[in-house]
């Protein structure tokens, strides 16, 4: 693995947690500047790599490298490359969002004139300089998100570890936090991402890692991901269940694999080759029989298909302590 094409590599990470292990032989490659999604079930151990390629756990066997410097030996010159925005909001409310940006600044020993004019464009950047002088108690959850994004991003990290970082929002602020990260990434910034929103991953990330007990089970774009679970599906609901063996024969006559047949919701679907011929002939089949037609499509397989594919499961929950080197 080159370090000069890649922002953060590790290979063979290992890391337990009394008789439990939390990583087991964890593989990663990020290419610079892109948002590369970190996926899997709840315990998987998607926290710990996260912060051990954070310097923030020590890892047990391994090596791992980001912005160019080893995590488990130059720890401190990692945490100067790289910023971090976890779960929860870490911003605080009594302040302005302007004061929230210059107190970090000076967390991170930039000058008060410094500080503030990095504030400034920051806000400038996330979109929150109409709001700057509101209390963030007033804020939306997407305008706080935005707000701990841009405070991650004081000193300008070459490399950004974002873990779940629009939970709990509703559309309209994880739709604000996508357009940051965008944002971000066109600026050179590399992302990792976890998250538990598959359309998240899908919308954001160049490239998606499925992880499972502690290592990474599939590694790829996310297009290339669903072309392992099947093509192309057509797919028919119908008004009235009593017309389903006639729906069934015609898609079987255009389909590439056995139709899945659902009684109870009137559903008719099955993988096919030559999509639009395939849904104009069973549309006409469907209207020249009078059959009424709930809804009738051509649709993808998600990211949520391939999850559940490669996992299968939900992983026990691992308690994933956080320790802080010297």
């Amino acid at each position: 693995m080159s370090t000069s094409s890649h922002a953060i590599l590790a290979e063979g990470l290992q890391k337990r947690y009394g008789e439990k292990r939390a990583l087991d032989g964890f593989d990663l490659a990020v290419p610079q500047g892109t948002v590369y999604g970190l996926l899997g079930p709840n315990g998987a151990g998607k926290t710990t790599a996260v912060r051990i390629l954070a310097s923030l756990v020590r890892l047990d066997g391994g090596r791992a490298e980001v912005a160019g410097f080893d995590v488990a030996r130059d720890a401190r010159k990692v945490r100067r490359r790289i910023g971090f925005t976890g779960q929860f909001t870490a911003v605080d409310e009594i302040l302005t969002g302007r004061q929230n940006l210059r107190m970090f600044g000076r967390l991170f020993h930039l000058g008060s004139a410094r500080a503030a004019a990095r504030a400034d464009e920051l806000l400038e950047q996330f979109d929150l300089a109409e709001a700057a002088d509101k209390g963030t108690k007033e804020y939306s959850g997407g305008m706080r998100r935005r707000l701990d994004l841009a405070a991650s991003m004081i000193l300008a990290p070459k490399v950004l570890f974002l873990d779940e970082p629009t939970t709990g929002l509703d559309p309209r602020g994880r739709n604000e936090v996508w357009t940051a990260v965008r944002s971000l990434v066109s600026g050179g910034t590399t992302v990792l991402l976890t998250t538990q929103y598959l359309d998240e991953a899908d919308q954001l990330a160049g490239r998606v890692a499925v992880i499972d007990h502690g290592r990474v089970i599939a590694d790829d774009t996310p297009a290339a991901l669903k072309r392992r679970v099947g093509g192309d599906q057509l797919e028919v609901v119908l008004e009235e269940a009593v017309d389903l063996p006639v729906a069934v024969q015609a898609i079987t006559r255009v389909a590439s694999g056995e139709p899945e047949i659902d009684e109870e919701l009137r559903r008719v679907a099955a993988p096919v080759e030559r999509r639009v011929a395939a849904l104009t002939d069973v549309a006409r089949t469907l209207q020249d029989e009078g059959i009424g037609v709930e809804d009738i499509g051509l649709r993808r397989p998600t990211l949520d298909e391939v999850f559940l594919r490669l996992t299968g499961h939900k992983s026990e929950e691992i308690t994933e302590r956080t320790e802080v080197p010297a």
